[in-house]
């Protein structure tokens, strides 16, 4: 079996404060983009865009699992 995080989502990380910091980085990334498109930077941006983005699936996959678990307990 694949082991699984498990996330204590608290005012620390929320998904909402996840989602402004990916917003964040999009505009950065956009705004590189169109003044250095070779800069490496971008790849930079990117790869933390992307790990960002799968902290936010990860917590929304958690809290919906758990979610879930307690609707077939009852």
């Amino acid at each position: 079996m694949r082991a699984q995080r498990v996330w204590n989502v608290n005012g620390a990380a929320s998904i909402g404060q996840l989602q402004s910091k990916l917003d964040d980085l999009n505009k950065r990334l956009n705004q590189l983009e169109s003044q250095h498109p070779e800069s490496w930077k971008l790849e930079e941006l990117k790869a933390s865009a992307l790990s960002l983005s799968r902290e936010i699936d990860d917590i929304r996959c958690a809290e919906a699992t758990a979610a879930l678990r307690e609707l077939l307990r009852k």
